[in-house]
C-alpha cells in the first residue's frame, strides 16, 4: 500500500516510544511535509511507566502525544475470544503479540477521526506481520484513510535510523547494546534476534523475564482450580476475578513454576520462517484448563469440528484478519458452543509442567459414570454393541469382498 509523498497534512502515529517509531515523526515531517503528528500510545499491561513515553513523542516533535490504558478491552473482547477458541498459531504460539494489533489499529481509526486526521501511520518494516495486522485492519475499517508506511521506505539500518533521530534531539536508546527486539503486554512477551537468529543456539537466560527456568522454579508443586462459565475464566482457587487481575494472577501462577515458555520456528505472513521465543505463561494455562473442559462438556462432533475451526480462527488473527468475514462467522460457531462450557479445572504445576488433575461441570457434563463404570453399576447394553459393529463394519466387509473377487 505505497502512499504518494506530502499529501497527508495530519497523521495518527502508532507509538511504542522505541527508536523506529521515534523517528518516525521528524521523518514524517521533514521527508514527507506532513503538518501535524499525533503519537498514540496504548497501554496492555505491558508494565512500562507511559508518561515517559507520552513526554518522547513531544520531544521529537508530535503535535499532541496520547496515551491510552486499553487493558479491559484487551483482554475482555480479544484475549478471552482466544481463549475460547483454544487459539494457538501451528499448534504453540497463543497468539500474545497478535491480538493486540488489532485493538489498537481500531482505536487509531477511531482517533483520527475525531481528530479529523486524514492518515494513519506506523513504523513497522516489510519484513514483520504487524504491517500486514496494522494495514488489513487500516483497509477494513476506514479505507479512506491514508497508509504512511516511512520504516518500508526509508532504507535505513538500524545505526543509521538512531543517527537520523539524534540529528533531531531524540536520545540513542539505552538499551542499544541489546541485540533483542522485544514486544511485551499484558498477555506475554516475544524475543527474537541477537544469538537468537542461529536455530540451533539454545535460547540463553537472559531473554527471559516472566517465566522461572525449571532451574530456578520451586521444587514444591501447586495445584490450582481454574473456573469457567460460558468458556471465559472467571476465578482461580475460588477468588472471583475481574478479567485482567485473572490474566495476571495466571501469569504469576504458571511463570513462577516455569510453564509458558515457547521456542520455535514460525511462518510469518511474509512468508519468512522466524525464529521466535514466547513468554506466554496465563493464557496457556487458561487454555489449557479450558481445553480440557471442552473435553468433559462438548459433545464429540462439536469438538472434532471445533478443533478444525481452532486452527483456522488462529491463522486468521495471526494474518491480521481479525475483522475479516470468516473470523466473524467462526465467532458465532464458538458463542454457541461455549455456553455449555462451565465448570472447574484442576491443575498441578511443577518444574515447567502443566498436569490436569481433575475437571468437573456440575451443570454440563456429559461423562456418565453408569456408562464408563466396568463395576457393578454398569448400565451399558455389552449386546448391543453386536448390532452396531456389523452395521459400522458394513461398507469395509463389502470392500474387502470385492478385493478378494
Amino acid at each position: 500500500m505505497r502512499v504518494v509523498m506530502g499529501r497527508a497534512k495530519k497523521v495518527v502515529l502508532a507509538y511504542s516510544g522505541g527508536v523506529d517509531t521515534s523517528v518516525c515523526i521528524p521523518y514524517l515531517k521533514q521527508q514527507w511535509g506532513v503538518e501535524e503528528v499525533i503519537a498514540f500510545a496504548a497501554d496492555l499491561g505491558q508494565g512500562d511507566e507511559l508518561e515517559p513515553i507520552r513526554q518522547k513523542a513531544l520531544t521529537a516533535g508530535a503535535k499532541e502525544s496520547i496515551v491510552e490504558n486499553l487493558i479491559d478491552p484487551f483482554v475482555e473482547e480479544f484475549a478471552f475470544p482466544a481463549i475460547r477458541a483454544n487459539a494457538l498459531y501451528q499448534g504453540r504460539y497463543p497468539l500474545s503479540t497478535a491480538l493486540a494489533r488489532p485493538l489498537i489499529a481500531r482505536r487509531m481509526v477511531e482517533v483520527a477521526n475525531q481528530k479529523n486526521a486524514d492518515a494513519v501511520a506506523h513504523g513497522c518494516t516489510g519484513k514483520g506481520n504487524d504491517q500486514v495486522r496494522f494495514d488489513v485492519v487500516f483497509a477494513s475499517l476506514a479505507p479512506g484513510l491514508k497508509v504512511l508506511t516511512p520504516a518500508r521506505e526509508w532504507a535505513m539500518s538500524r545505526e543509521e535510523t538512531i543517527s537520523y533521530g539524534e540529528r533531531y534531539g531524540i536520545p540513542a536508546p539505552v538499551s542499544k547494546k541489546s541485540p533483542y527486539s522485544i514486544d511485551l503486554n499484558l498477555l506475554g512477551r516475544s524475543v527474537e534476534a541477537g544469538v537468537l537468529e542461529d536455530p540451533n543456539m539454545p535460547p540463553p537466560e537472559e531473554v527471559f523475564a516472566i517465566t522461572s527456568s525449571i532451574d530456578q522454579a520451586p521444587d514444591e508443586g501447586q495445584e490450582i482450580e481454574i473456573a469457567f462459565q460460558a468458556g471465559n475464566p472467571i476465578s482461580i482457587n475460588g477468588d472471583l476475578l475481574d478479567p485482567a487481575d485473572l490474566v495476571r494472577q495466571a501469569n504469576f501462577l504458571a511463570g513462577k513454576h516455569g510453564f509458558g515458555r515457547i521456542d520455535m520456528i514460525e511462518d510469518r505472513v511474509v512468508g519468512i520462517k522466524s525464529r521466535e521465543i514466547y513468554e506466554t505463561p496465563g493464557l496457556l494455562l487458561l487454555i489449557k484448563a479450558h481445553q480440557e473442559l471442552e473435553s468433559l462438556t462438548l459433545a464429540a462432533d462439536v469438538l472434532r469440528v471445533k478443533r478444525q475451526l481452532e486452527m483456522k480462527w488462529a491463522e486468521l488473527v495471526y494474518q491480521g484478519l481479525w475483522f475479516g468475514p470468516l473470523k466473524e462467522a467462526l465467532d458465532g460457531f464458538f458463542d454457541r458452543t461455549q455456553e455449555d462450557v462451565n465448570g472447574v479445572v484442576r491443575i498441578y504445576l511443577k518444574k515447567g509442567n502443566a498436569m490436569i488433575t481433575g475437571r468437573n461441570s456440575t451443570q454440563n457434563s456429559l461423562y456418565s459414570s453408569e456408562m464408563a463404570t466396568y463395576g457393578k453399576d454398569d448400565h451399558f447394553n455389552h449386546l448391543a454393541a453386536e448390532g452396531f459393529i456389523y452395521i459400522w463394519g458394513l461398507p469395509t466387509r463389502l470392500w474387502a469382498s470385492i478385493k478378494r473377487k
